[in-house]
């Protein structure tokens, strides 16, 4: 009895076929062999040759009924018996097998016998044993394999399987990397039997792991589409460890591990990665992790190539912001007249102040009080002008998106410089009703001044078309049903007509002769960019009513609330 091998029995040669035997028994010839076996004691040549030369000069005697199924082909016992070895063997134990064979010939003892646990595809706990029996010849030897199957199906089954597998693989659309995380993964047992529970503080402590964790986990396989990806024609040149994939977004690679070591199913986020050609590309990184009983040594990275789309979205994000840009010069343009009114104002106020200073200085003596309070007239007056000039200059300037937390009554006060003069110069009543204790949101301030001033002129304009001799516009800030900041405003114009409705925030969409169509798209645009959204009504008693609503800091809102009256 073989030590370590309790049910193959070296002394049970002559049970080969037709048996229940759950051992898979092998009797081979191996008279071609001996030639060999000098120069793989000597360790001349390679030994991946010496293993083939090896296999493929030991020929099959007999097998047994359990081999046949594991590893027969399908013509059974008859088409496996005076065949290579190497033809059936698995390839993942061929150099075991190889070993085990040369030291049992080497061996000079009749009864040698060689043991050894091995990896097998097909077997959990596989153990192989090969021996020489005295009774049998030189030139016999005898094989056998112990071990639970894994699988029921036969090992050219399961090769059928993988191979489809593999094709199913290797042409995915999007970049595959087969990866080996065995010894990432034992140490992160290790850590845990210590007691590290968080490993982020464990690698802000240690940071040296997080360059460990990518030497020991490698890359074993890659589909065409990565080797596409990565500008490699030769896969071999990706395989090994997964340093190259995450030389360009070094944080990544710690976020994998951390997700790994807290038992996650899959980690996604957007990176930085470098090809062979030294392009930088922004990838999605998903990472799917094995979880028992699946295989534990094979854990999945796929890749898509955002690098296009990402670079269109920011063109694309461009194109708004000059959009939105040349809408807003545009209606500065319209509301001319009331800008250099809002300006005037301050500017006529310090010319006349500046006067009467020159005749309070004249007096004899002069009166300095007098002087001084006009001094400072002048002042708050240039500090007012200087402020609308701001105010314009802001609306007209080219600037990056910033959303920060603004008070909607101070962004409303902001936009009425800008159409005040205008509403007044027509006789029209501008009633605003702000909210105390409104909560803050979080937004661009120069783009909800914008939708502001767009509504604001849209209500005068409309009055004006109407010809309606009290024009009134209503504009108030209130809380919503579900906590979001809503503006409304409403005037008592002509309303919107019914076939309307529905298509005056389409762009391009107007129904003003000099209009481009471009204001109440864009002001939809901006209250969904910011979370929230913007409606229109006719009201009962005539004229329109458009309601703006935005959800306060942190609180989105799932649906935009009801807005009818």
């Amino acid at each position: 009895m073989a030590q370590g091998l309790p049910l193959i029995d070296t002394g049970q040669h002559a049970r080969l076929p037709g048996d229940d035997d759950p051992v898979a028994r092998w009797q081979i010839d191996v008279a071609g062999v001996r030639p060999l076996i000098g120069a793989i004691a000597a360790g001349k040549g390679e030994a991946s040759s010496h293993v083939e030369a090896l296999l493929a000069r030991t020929h099959i005697v007999d097998v047994n009924q359990h081999t046949v199924h594991l590893v027969g082909s399908y013509g059974g016992r008859g088409s496996m018996v005076g065949r290579p070895v190497s033809q059936f063997w698995p390839a993942g134990s061929q150099p075991d097998l190889a070993e085990l064979i040369a030291g049992v010939l080497a061996d000079g003892a009749p009864d040698a016998v060689r043991t050894r646990s091995i990896k097998s595809l097909m077997l959990r706990d596989a153990r192989l044993a090969v021996w020489r029996a005295a009774e049998a010849g030189p030139d016999t030897v005898f094989v056998a394999v112990e071990g639970s199957a894994k699988d029921p199906r036969s090992f050219w089954a399961i090769r059928a399987s993988e191979e489809r597998y593999r094709t199913l693989i290797h042409h995915l659309p999007y970049a595959l990397l087969q990866v080996d995380a065995r010894e990432i993964g034992e140490t992160f047992e290790r850590l845990k039997a210590s007691g590290v529970r968080d490993l982020g503080a464990y690698l802000d402590a240690h940071p040296a792991l997080v360059d460990f964790g990518s030497q020991v986990v490698r890359i074993t396989e890659i589909n065409d589409k990565a080797a596409h990806l990565f500008g490699i024609r030769d896969a071999s040149q990706l395989i090994g460890p997964v340093t190259r994939l995450f030389d360009a977004s070094p944080e990544t690679a710690r976020r994998v591990m951390i997700a790994h070591f807290n038992g996650l199913r899959s980690h996604t986020e957007v990176m930085k990665m470098r090809a062979f050609d030294g392009r930088l590309l922004d990838v999605q990184c998903s990472v799917t992790y094995p979880r028992p009983p699946e295989q534990q040594d094979v854990s999945f990275i796929s890749l898509d190539d955002l690098t296009d789309r990402l670079r269109t979205e920011a063109q694309l994000r461009q194109l708004e912001a000059d959009y939105s840009r040349a809408a807003r010069i545009a209606t500065l343009g319209e509301l001319a007249t009331s800008i250099a009114h809002e300006v005037n104002q301050p500017l006529a106020a310090i010319v006349t102040n500046a006067e009467t200073t020159v005749r309070w200085l004249s007096r004899e003596p002069p009166d300095l009080v007098k002087a001084s309070q006009l001094a400072g007239r002048i002042a708050a007056s240039g500090r007012h002008a200087s402020e609308i000039v701001h105010r314009i200059r802001s609306m007209a300037a080219k600037h990056t998106t910033e959303r920060l937390p603004v008070d909607i009554n101070e962004v409303v006060e902001e936009a009425l410089v800008f159409c005040r003069h205008d509403i007044q110069s027509r006789a029209i009543v501008l009633a605003f009703k702000p909210a105390a204790g409104l909560p803050t949101v979080t937004a661009d301030r120069i783009q909800l001044q914008q939708v502001i001033v767009n509504l604001l002129v849209n209500s005068v304009q409309a009055i004006a078309q109407a010809a309606e001799p009290n024009g009134l516009i209503e504009l108030r800030t209130l809380p919503g049903p579900s906590g979001e900041v809503v503006v409304v405003v409403e005037d008592n114009g002509p309303g919107i007509p019914d076939a309307n409705l529905d298509r005056i925030f389409v762009g391009f969409y107007t129904t003003k002769e000099e209009g481009i169509g471009i204001g109440l798209s864009l002001c939809q645009s901006i209250a969904a960019a910011h979370g929230g959204g913007i409606t229109a009504y006719n009201r009962p008693n005539g004229g329109a009513r458009f309601r703006l609503w935005l959800p306060r800091d942190g609180v989105p809102v799932t649906a935009p609330p009801e807005a009818a009256p």
